[in-house]
Order: structure tokens, then sequence, then C-alpha cells
């Protein structure tokens, strides 16, 4: 008998967290790209400019898997005003032989959150410096955490900038990551004082203009910018892309349509773009001395949901089996 199951962002707690495994996922859904037949449709968004919101549609099928997602996630960027997280959204499983939903994930944005820190776990093991231990976190909402979060699972991270435009809001980040992740943490009052003695430097914001500019950066930086997901927002300046040694991103068409290289015309600079499943599958190198200067564009892909549901799916069932003594 077909049944549809349905769990809740509790449920999903339970059995998932921001680890060395997801990570791995993460990475695995990026080669999945490279190395084998994946569909994946271009997003759908929706925007709700009343609300300074918006609401945008994922999904991939990667050939050969039992199942596949489909994800709505929103972003309503004056929720925190309203003592709400500015984002949410949820993922249906379906089976890729019948069609069926298997479950439905109401994680209110949790694992969207999960697999964007992972994303940027990826690039910084592939990217950085391997003694990296200063970062610039520009942002202060709930991604900020989790890429600084993943960011200490893969280089040892003892001291975070912080440069938010609410000075209340750095603040409360400050006083979150020094009790969380037993790291200093220093508010500067721009984002240039935060970028200058940083190796590394992630970008977490939903701006529309520039927020980092190419003069503050030298040699051996690397810059993760994971805010511009849409075709009115804008991270970096242009002449960051320009100066870069590396620019990588996740899909380079994707960055192209909605990313940092959307405001890109050089021909010569895109045709030097790595994708960073190529890094990952070892068809490309990624950083390879330490004196390049990096950059990761990350505007989110459908495969790491569908490789995030997966992994939550088979985490969920083997709960299950636990419990019902079947383990």
């Amino acid at each position: 008998m077909y049944v549809l199951r349905l769990y809740s962002k509790k449920d999903i707690q339970q059995v998932i967290q921001l680890n060395a495994a997801v990570i791995s996922e993460i990475e695995n859904a990026f080669t999945a790209l490279q190395t084998k037949k994946v569909t994946m449709p271009p997003i759908m968004r929706i925007d709700i400019p009343a609300s300074n919101g918006e609401v945008d549609i994922k999904s991939a099928y990667v050939e050969g898997y039992d199942s596949f997602a489909v994800k709505l996630s929103s972003g309503f960027f004056d929720n925190p005003k309203l003592g709400l997280p500015s984002a949410n959204g949820m993922m249906i499983l379906i089976d890729t032989t019948t069609g069926e939903p298997k479950a439905v994930l109401a994680d209110n944005g949790l694992l969207t959150d999960i697999r964007t820190a992972a994303a940027g776990a990826v690039a910084a093991k592939h990217l950085t410096r391997e003694d990296s231990s200063t970062v610039a976190i520009i942002g202060t909402g709930s991604q900020a955490k989790y890429q600084l979060e993943a960011l200490t699972k893969v280089r040892p991270i003892t001291q975070v900038f912080v440069y938010g435009r609410n000075s209340e809001r750095a603040q409360q980040y400050k006083s979150f990551v020094e009790k969380t992740f037993n790291v200093q943490v220093d508010v500067k009052e721009t984002p240039s004082e935060a970028v200058s003695n940083s190796d590394v430097i992630i970008t977490t914001t939903p701006a529309t203009e520039p927020v980092l500019k190419a003069e503050w950066f030298h040699a051996g930086q690397h810059i993760t910018a994971m805010g511009s997901d849409a075709q009115h927002k804008q991270e970096l300046d242009n002449d960051i892309i320009k100066k870069a040694d590396l620019f990588v991103c996740d899909v380079k068409e994707q960055s192209m349509m909605l990313g940092e290289l959307r405001t890109v015309s050089n021909k010569q600079i895109l045709d030097q773009v790595h994708e960073l499943g190529e890094i990952t599958s070892g068809q490309k190198p990624g950083r390879t001395n330490d004196q390049q200067l990096s950059v990761c564009d990350l505007t989110g892909t459908g495969v790491q949901d569908t490789q995030i549901a997966r992994y939550t799916w088979k985490l969920l069932n083997a709960k299950e089996d636990d419990c019902n003594g079947k383990g």
C-alpha cells in the first residue's frame, strides 16, 4: 500500500547534523554533476516584492538514483524584524520508478542551510590554504553561522572577523559564535576592516550592490560568495573577478544567469572559470599554490538538494528500523 511519510523539522534534526559525512555527501553531489548524467532544470523563482521575499524551486535527477528531490525554499529578508528566520522551505522526495512522492521533509529550510554550508566547506577544502586560520564573515544571519561551522570542519579557524549592517545583530553573532565554537570574534565597523587580515572571506548577504572591493584583497586569500542567487543580486565588485587567479562556481551557466558571473562579459575570464565538480572529481586542479587569490561563487544547485534529501531519508529509515528492532 502506498504511504506518503511526513517528517517535521524536529524529526529531521534528530538524525542529521553538519558534519564530515554531510560534507562528503555534498562533495559527491558536485562530482556527480561532472561524472553522471544529471537532469537539472533552471531554478524557478517567484518574487514577492511587497514583503521583500522570494520563493525558489530547485530539483535534479541523477541517473541511477531511485529517488530525487523537489525543493521549495523561501527567503523573506524582513523576517528578522518580526523575530522570524529569513529562510524557510521543504523538500519532497519522489520515486524515480513510479513518480510517487515518498516523503515530505518539512524542514523549514534546515536542510538547505546545512547543504549550503557543506558546499562552502567543499569549496574551502579545495580552494583555501591548508593553514588558513582567520576568516571574515560578511553578514550575520543564520547562514553566517552555518558557513563558519562548516569551515571549522575543514580548516583550523581560531579568529573570526564579522561585519554586519546592524551592529546589534553583529554583537549577537559574536556572543553566539564565541559560546558555540570557542573562537575569538571581533566585530568590525566596515567590511574592509574585516577582510584585511583574513585568510578566508565568506559573504552571506542578499546584497544588490557589491559589498566587497578588489583593492581590499591580496595574494593567498580566498573568497566564497554565496549570497547572489538571483538576477538582481551581487556581492562582489567586478574587479575582484578580474583580479582572481582562480575563479570557481558550482554551475557556470547558472552563475552567468544568477550569480557573480552575471556581470562579466570578458570571454577570456569566462573561458578560465572552473566548476567545483571539475575539481572534486579530479578533472581540474583547485588551489595550486599559497599565493593564489581564489574565488568561489555558490548559487545553490538542485543536485545538492537531491543528495541531502536522499541522505536524510536514509538516516530517517535507519532510525525507524532501530526503533522497530530491525537494526
